[in-house]
């Protein structure tokens, strides 16, 4: 029997996961009636091909992020292909995902030259990690070294995938264009249409003050936000070692069994593990959620918990 069963659609959960929050959280101590509002927080902002340092806030998703920087630099929102921490550069490790630091600096990578690019797939797996902005754009987070794109050095990490062949993408989600990819059949020549980001310029922004929360033992830890797909976004301290290393491993086994990179989904991966003692508890809670769209086989299942229990005992280093 298997351990992962297999259920319809529900019907609340729709579009992007980081855009389903409700509008405001209640603290039970107040009446119903009585509305709290999230924190007042205040970002700074800079264009990574270099402009004035801007001020943002009042967002509580990814979108409305992008739409608070086109406003404050007045373009375009779907201008935007995705931002960076506390670096200007396309440097994927540092890309702004489902979590900020309080005291993080962003960077905002607009669109730059598209290309059109024919190729021939001459092996099954064309050695490409996706993942997405939240906001409708796929794009490239790693080319595997020695694999066919990476022999195509005008293809590069960073890109926007606009279209396969006639097919347009703006919308579709990272795991459904790797889909699309890894369908392609080998020894077929298709197209694809891509959007750089636009290059380096200069910057003069100035990094913001840290904003550091103290323990009870005068230890200072760094907080985060977190949009949270089943709440208003929430203040948190940022992840632990443990946490921090299954999560990495989490997204090492997205990478291989489905060519995607997402930093936002191994954490919800992550979150339903806690609590439970083994993999049929762990399976029927992703069943249970929102999770069941990505149709995870029960051999991927047991992979997930095996990369939550090697962490939690410490295997992973």
């Amino acid at each position: 029997m298997p351990i992962f069963k297999q259920k319809g659609k529900k019907d609340s959960v729709k579009g992007d996961p980081q855009e389903q929050l409700p509008q405001v959280t209640k603290s039970p101590e107040k009446p119903s009636s009585v509305p709290t509002s999230p924190p007042k927080l205040v970002f700074h902002v800079q264009q990574a091909q270099g402009s004035p340092t801007g001020l943002i806030s009042g967002f509580t998703n990814v979108r409305e992020l992008y739409h608070k920087i086109a406003e404050c630099y007045d373009f375009p929102s779907d201008e935007i292909l995705f931002c960076t921490l506390n670096t200007h550069k396309v440097d994927m490790t540092k890309l702004l995902g489902g979590q900020i630091g309080l005291d993080d600096f962003i960077f905002v990578h607009r669109k730059g030259r598209p290309k059109e690019i024919e190729l021939r797939k001459t092996e099954d797996a064309l050695g490409l990690t996706i993942t997405d902005n939240g906001a409708g754009y796929a794009f490239i987070k790693r080319i595997k070294e020695g694999s066919v794109i990476d022999n195509l050095k005008v293809i590069q990490v960073g890109d926007h995938i606009e279209k396969i062949n006639d097919v347009n993408l703006v919308g579709r989600r990272h795991f459904e264009v790797a889909k699309m990819l890894k369908e392609i059949p080998r020894d077929s020549n298709f197209t694809l249409r891509l959007v750089e980001p636009l290059k380096d310029g200069f910057n003069i922004g100035k990094r913001g003050s840290n904003v550091r929360k103290k323990d009870p033992n005068g230890i200072e830890k760094m907080q985060t936000i977190r949009f949270s797909p089943l709440g208003a976004p929430v203040i948190q301290e940022a992840p632990g070692e443990v946490m921090v290393r299954g999560i990495e491993k989490i997204n090492i086994l997205l990478d291989s069994f489905l060519g995607i990179n997402d930093n936002e989904l191994a954490t919800r991966i992550w979150e339903q593990a806690e609590g439970k003692n083994n993999s049929m508890e762990f399976a029927d809670a992703i069943d249970s959620s929102d999770l069941e769209e990505f149709g995870f086989t029960d051999d991927f299942i047991i992979e997930l918990w095996g990369a939550v229990t090697d962490a939690r005992s410490g295997r992973l280093k």
